[in-house]
C-alpha cells in the first residue's frame, strides 16, 4: 500500500456558463480516463462541480488542465492528502443543476448570494449571542457533525429548502444567518434563494467545512464531530484541537460513535453510525431482517 500523501483528493467548483456542456462532460471523462484519476464530476450549463482521487502527479496534471481552460483559470482546488484513491471509478455526468434546485426563480450565485466569511470570520460570527446557524446539508451529515448550535433541517433533500424555509424560518428573517456546508457550493444557492425570500443578513463560510477545519487559526474551533464526505473516507476531522467532542450516535444502542457503514444486505444499504461493538455484534447489518435477507443470498449465491 502507499504511504499516506501519495495520493490526493481534489474538491472544486465554480459556477461559470460552460458552452455545449454536455459534449464538454463528455470530453472531459475521456481525458479523465486517460488520465486515469477516479471521482465523480457534475457538469451543468451553469458550471463544475468536482470531487477525484489520484497520485500527486495526476492531481497536479489535472489542475494544470482546468487553469488552462479561460472557463476555470481562476478554480479553486481544496486539497486533501491520502493513502490511497477515494473513489473506486471515475464519472462525469452532465446535469441539469449542479445542486437540484429546481428553485422558481433563476438563480445565479455570481450575482446573488449571501456575504461570505473566512473561516477567522467566521469563528468569530459563530461566538455572537445574535446570529443564527443553519447547516445547509442533509440530516445524515448533520447527524455525524456539525457546528455548535447549528440548526438540522428536517429535509429529504435539498430542494426542500425553500418551502422549509418559509414555514421554519419567516420569523428570522432580519437576523444575521450563517450558514455552511461542506465545500461551499451547497450554500451558494442556499443563500440566493434566501435573499431571494426576503432575508436580508445572510451568510456564508467561504470553501466550506473542509476549509475551515485546515486553517491555521481557527483549527476547526466549534465544530462538534466529524464531517461526512462523498467519498470512500466517509469521515473527515475538522476539529484538530483538543475540544473535538463525538456527537454521532449508535444507531443500534444509541452510544457516541462515529463510524459510518453501508448495511451489508445489498437491498437495503442503510447508511447509518454504529459503534465498534455493534459493528461486530450486527455484522454491518442495519437489523436482524436485513441479516437474514443477507443470509439468505449468501445461501443461495
Amino acid at each position: 500500500m502507499s504511504e499516506q500523501g501519495d495520493y490526493r483528493v481534489l474538491l472544486y467548483y465554480k459556477f461559470v456558463p460552460v458552452p455545449d456542456a454536455e459534449t464538454y462532460a463528455k470530453e472531459h471523462l475521456a481525458f479523465c480516463k486517460k488520465l486515469e484519476v477516479k471521482g465523480r464530476i457534475l457538469i451543468a450549463d451553469e458550471g463544475i462541480n468536482g470531487t477525484l482521487s489520484g497520485t500527486i502527479e495526476q492531481t497536479e496534471q489535472y489542475i494544470a488542465h482546468m487553469r488552462a481552460n479561460p472557463l476555470f483559470s481562476d478554480m479553486v482546488f481544496k486539497i486533501d492528502d491520502t493513502h490511497e484513491h477515494a473513489f473506486k471509478k471515475i464519472f462525469v455526468r452532465y446535469k441539469q443543476e449542479l445542486v437540484t434546485l429546481r428553485y422558481d426563480k433563476p438563480l445565479d450565485p455570481n450575482t446573488l448570494s449571501g456575504t461570505r466569511l473566512s473561516p477567522e470570520q467566521f469563528h468569530e460570527y459563530l461566538q455572537r449571542d445574535d446570529v443564527i446557524v443553519l447547516d445547509g446539508r442533509s440530516d445524515y451529515e448533520f447527524d455525524l457533525g456539525h457546528f455548535r448550535n447549528a440548526i438540522r433541517p428536517d429535509l429529504d433533500a435539498f430542494r426542500e429548502f425553500p418551502e422549509w424555509l418559509r414555514a421554519n424560518m419567516a420569523e428570522h428573517k432580519d437576523k444575521p444567518i450563517l450558514t455552511y456546508c461542506t465545500g461551499g457550493i451547497r450554500c451558494e444557492k442556499l443563500t440566493g434563494v434566501m435573499l431571494s425570500e426576503g432575508f436580508t443578513d445572510v451568510y456564508q463560510l467561504e470553501g466550506g467545512i473542509v476549509t475551515y477545519g485546515k486553517d491555521e487559526n481557527v483549527k476547526g474551533r466549534l465544530w462538534d464531530g466529524k464531517c461526512y464526505v462523498f467519498d470512500e473516507r466517509i469521515s473527515v476531522t475538522i476539529n484538530n484541537t483538543d475540544e473535538a467532542v463525538v456527537v454521532g450516535k449508535c444507531y443500534h444502542c444509541n452510544a457516541p460513535a462515529e463510524t459510518y457503514i453501508n448495511c451489508a444486505d445489498d437491498r437495503c444499504h442503510r447508511q447509518h453510525i454504529v459503534c465498534d461493538q455493534c459493528e461486530e455484534q450486527y455484522h454491518h447489518y442495519c437489523s436482524e431482517h436485513c441479516e437474514e435477507n443477507g443470509r439468505a443470498v449468501e445461501k443461495h449465491a
